[in-house]
C-alpha cells in the first residue's frame, strides 16, 4: 500500500475539476488546497456514506481496488463510477497470472519464471542472467531489482522475503536491454479529441512515452523521482514506426482481454532485434497533475502521453469522467 493512500493524486483530481466548475463533493466545507485528506473521501463504508449525504452521485475510485472492496456494496444501479472493476483488479494485478494470460493469447512477453519463498537459497532460473526480480502484486518499481548472478539473487530474494512487503513469492524476468516506454490505454467509448466527438468501440492507446535516466537498469520509482525528469513523449517520426504500431495493437488487445472501464498503463521494453514486449500491466496508473501551485512538476505518465494529443489536466479528466459507468455493467 501507497503511505496516505492515493489522497495526493485524488486531491489534484478534485481540484482541478472544481476550478472548471464540475461540482465536487468533499469531506470539509472549506477545503485547504495544500491538505490532500480534505477533498478526498477515505474508501470504507462510513465514507462512502458520508459522500452520499452530501449528495455524491458519482465516485471517483482513486485507489487500490480488490474483489470484495467495500464499493462494491454500493453497487445499487444508480451511483455512477470512474475507474475499474474492483474484481477484475485483484485478477489482474497479479502480475504473473496476466503475464500468463497475454503470453496465451500471443501478445509478446518476456520470459518469467514464478519463486516461492521455501525455494530461497536453492533457486537457479533457467533464465539467462542479468534478470528482473519483482513482486507479484506491486506498484511502479516498488520492489523490482536487476540481478546480475546467483549469488546476487540469493541475497536480493533474502531482502525481499525478509521485509514482508510483497508477500511470500516473486517472479524473476527476462532482462530487455533496449528503450522502454509506457502505454496508457484509454476504455472504449466517446471522447473529445481536437475539439471533435470522436467514438472508440474498443480500447485504444494514448502516444507512447519514453522512460529514461534509469537506476541500475530500472526506472525509478515517481514518489522519488517525477516523471517529468526522465520522461517524455516519442518523436512523431518513432511514434508512427512499425514497432510503435505493433506495440499498440498488442497493448489494446491486452486491454479488451482484461475488461477495462478506465486508463490502464502497460510498460513495455524493446529487445535486441527492437521488437517491444509487454512486462507489466497496470490496471492503476497514477493520475497526478499540475492543478495545484504546489505541484506544478507533478504531470503522471497518462497526461504526458495526453498533452500529445492536445490535451491538457482538466481534458484528461474531463473525458476519463465521461466514459463512467454504473452496475451492473
Amino acid at each position: 500500500m501507497k503511505p496516505g493512500g492515493y489522497s495526493d493524486s485524488g486531491a489534484d483530481i478534485a481540484y482541478e475539476l472544481q476550478k472548471n466548475q464540475i461540482e465536487v463533493i468533499t469531506p470539509v466545507e472549506d477545503p485547504n488546497i495544500h491538505i490532500d485528506k480534505d477533498w478526498v473521501f477515505p474508501d470504507t463504508e462510513a465514507g462512502i456514506q458520508q459522500a452520499l449525504s452530501k449528495g455524491a452521485n458519482t465516485f471517483w475510485l482513486n485507489t487500490i481496488l480488490y474483489k470484495g472492496h467495500v464499493t462494491e456494496n454500493f453497487f445499487d444501479g444508480q451511483i455512477a463510477w470512474i475507474g475499474q472493476n474492483p474484481n477484475r483488479v485483484e485478477l489482474y494485478d497479479d502480475k504473473f497470472h496476466t503475464n500468463e494470460l497475454l503470453r496465451q493469447h500471443q501478445i509478446p512477453i518476456p520470459k518469467t519464471e514464478l519463486i516461492v519463498v521455501k525455494d530461497m537459497g536453492n533457486y537457479n532460473p533457467k533464465i539467462t542472467f542479468p534478470v528482473v526480480l519483482k513482486p507479484i502484486r506491486g506498484r511502479g518499481s516498488q520492489g523490482i531489482s536487476l540481478v546480475e548472478n546467483s549469488s546476487e539473487l540469493d541475497q536480493t530474494l533474502k531482502h525481499f522475503f525478509s521485509s514482508d512487503l510483497y508477500g511470500n513469492s516473486a517472479y524473476v524476468e527476462q532482462y530487455l536491454s533496449g528503450q522502454e516506454i509506457t502505454i496508457t490505454v484509454m476504455p472504449p467509448g466517446t471522447y473529445s479529441v481536437e475539439n471533435n466527438k470522436k467514438e472508440f468501440t474498443r480500447p485504444w492507446c494514448l502516444p507512447a512515452v519514453k522512460r529514461f535516466n534509469h537506476i541500475n537498469g530500472i526506472a525509478p520509482y515517481s514518489g522519488v523521482v517525477a516523471v517529468t525528469d526522465n520522461s517524455s513523449v516519442l518523436d512523431d517520426d518513432e511514434l508512427q514506426s512499425d514497432s510503435i504500431l505493433e506495440v499498440y495493437r498488442h497493448c489494446e488487445k491486452a486491454a479488451e482481454l482484461v475488461g477495462i472501464k478506465a486508463p490502464i498503463r502497460i510498460d513495455c521494453r524493446a529487445d535486441t532485434q527492437g521488437n517491444y514486449l509487454l512486462f507489466d500491466l497496470n490496471m492503476k496508473p497514477n493520475m497526478t497533475g499540475p492543478s495545484r501551485a504546489h505541484r506544478i512538476n507533478q504531470d503522471s505518465l497518462t497526461l504526458l502521453a495526453a498533452r500529445k494529443i492536445g490535451w491538457n489536466y482538466y481534458d484528461l479528466l474531463k473525458n476519463i469522467l465521461d466514459q463512467r459507468w454504473k452496475h451492473p455493467e
